[in-house]
């Protein structure tokens, strides 16, 4: 059976939101293609405001199934 590959973009969303989340600096993307900075970068700004709000830990868990790809 073939696995399908996931979807890049939401991968890079997905990892920019934890490390927003985790508090870390928008210097630390990894990505290098615009495109996928761009969908990082969003994911980092959604994470760093559900950081500010005060959504970590077990109060901000119920946001990780939304965003998982």
């Amino acid at each position: 059976m073939k696995r399908q590959k996931r979807d890049m973009f939401a991968r890079a969303f997905k990892r920019g939101y934890l490390a927003g989340v985790a508090g870390k600096s928008k210097d630390t993307c990894p990505a290098e293609h615009p495109d996928m900075r761009q969908e990082w970068l969003n994911g980092w700004r959604e994470g760093r405001t559900d950081n500010w709000d005060g959504l970590v830990g077990v109060s901000g868990i119920h946001k990780l199934p939304n965003i998982t790809a």
